[in-house]
């Protein structure tokens, strides 16, 4: 059943959640996490406060790290970020089938996510305020789950068997889709090669809007240990975005 949800955002991520739960993983996938469902309340704060239609250009990450949107529910959500910068709070529970190597601690995590001190990083010196970025851009995953292997390993969606990733993208494009049509950005960018390709596949020429890409943030990225700010700016300069 569809969610009745009041506001749109809120709306297409609790539906993309019901959807996708229906789905199941053959190994190496031994456990999924869903912080959309076991951390909504953050979430859910996070898309009513800056989920709002008119943004310049969506950033589209991949999926949920496992220190940072595991733990908060915010994508690339690092949690010293996403409460001191974002002013994001809320009551975090635990998934099913938790893994004893990555136990979700919510906000007592001590742990810090590489990706998302970066990205949230960046935009707390660009623009100083929440306020401030968010009425240029709005960034969101492509997909909520996050898939570990037995021994706990993070194992991204593109490494998934092709059926079980065919299903994962019927039901992502769908939401990207709706989430497209209710924020009506100018563009559309891809932190990354993979969430570039799903915009492409998801909208592609038909929706019109210019779409790019910026270098991912991992610390897996030997690009963007030398610097991914800078690198970022870059790519955002090649698409004619101007920063403060």
């Amino acid at each position: 059943m569809p969610s009745r949800a009041r506001h749109p955002a809120v709306r297409i991520a609790r539906d993309l959640s019901e959807a996708l739960g229906e789905l199941r993983f053959k190994p190496p996938v031994a456990h999924v996490y869903d912080p959309s469902d076991y951390a909504r309340e953050p979430l859910e704060a996070y898309l009513k406060r800056f989920a709002n239609p008119g943004a310049e250009a969506l950033l589209l990450g991949m999926n949920p790290g496992p220190w940072g949107m595991v733990q908060t529910g915010v994508p690339f959500g690092e949690v010293a970020m996403v409460r001191d910068f974002l002013g994001i709070g809320g009551r975090v529970g635990r998934p099913a089938g938790e893994h004893p190597k990555r136990p979700v601690l919510g906000f007592d995590c001590t742990r810090s996510e590489v990706s998302g001190r970066r990205v949230w990083g960046w935009a707390q010196e660009r623009f100083g305020t929440p306020e401030a970025f968010f009425a240029r851009f709005f960034v969101c995953n492509y997909c909520p789950l996050a898939f570990l292997e037995e021994g706990g390993k993070n194992r991204t969606p593109d490494k998934l068997p092709r059926e079980e990733r065919l299903a994962i993208e019927e039901r992502c494009d769908e939401a990207l889709r709706r989430m497209v049509e209710y924020l009506d950005p100018a563009r559309l960018i891809g932190i990354g090669r993979f969430a570039t390709d799903r915009l492409k596949a998801a909208l592609g020429d038909a929706d019109g809007r210019p779409i790019g890409t910026v270098l991912h943030p991992s610390p897996a990225s030997p690009l963007a240990n030398k610097g991914w700010a800078e690198r970022a700016e870059a790519d955002f300069a090649r698409q004619g975005i101007e920063l403060p």
